[in-house]
């Protein structure tokens, strides 16, 4: 059964294939610098009529919470990544990486950029979790 991407339901699945990931453990053990907030810009044509974040506790190597949470709450996040919903697919079907997307400023970041390339194989390997999790766009 796919998921509705940014539902509760996938952001669940998505912080358990995380925690599954031994390449994401690999690349991650020195993460100490906080949360990550993925956020889903607002798009109310398919159903998103406020920002969508997903908030990401990671800690050396494990994600310790995955939630849905509000646009003021993922500001709170040391690293905020926000895009809108057209890229964020293309981010989960691996046609634009996350580095890439911040780059392009398809994505926008708020945090330390040198830290966010310093973990580029992190960022690899949370895409590669995301594509495990079954998808369903609410676009498509």
């Amino acid at each position: 059964m796919s998921l509705p991407f940014p539902s509760p339901e996938w952001v669940a699945a998505y912080g358990k294939e995380i925690n599954a990931s031994n390449g994401y453990r690999a690349a991650s053990l020195e993460w100490t610098h906080g949360a990550v907030a993925l956020v889903v810009n607002p798009q109310p044509e398919i159903g998103i009529a406020a920002a969508v974040g997903i908030w990401l506790d990671l800690e050396r190597g494990t994600c310790r919470e995955a939630k849905v949470v509000t646009q003021v709450e993922a500001d709170r996040a040391p690293f905020v990544i926000a895009g809108d919903y057209a890229h964020w697919k293309r981010v989960i079907r691996k046609e634009l990486g996350p580095i890439a997307g911040i780059m392009q400023r398809k994505l926008a970041l708020k945090g330390s950029l040198p830290i966010v390339v310093r973990f580029v194989k992190s960022a690899e390997e949370l895409v590669q979790a995301a594509t495990r999790v079954p998808t369903r766009f609410l676009d498509e």
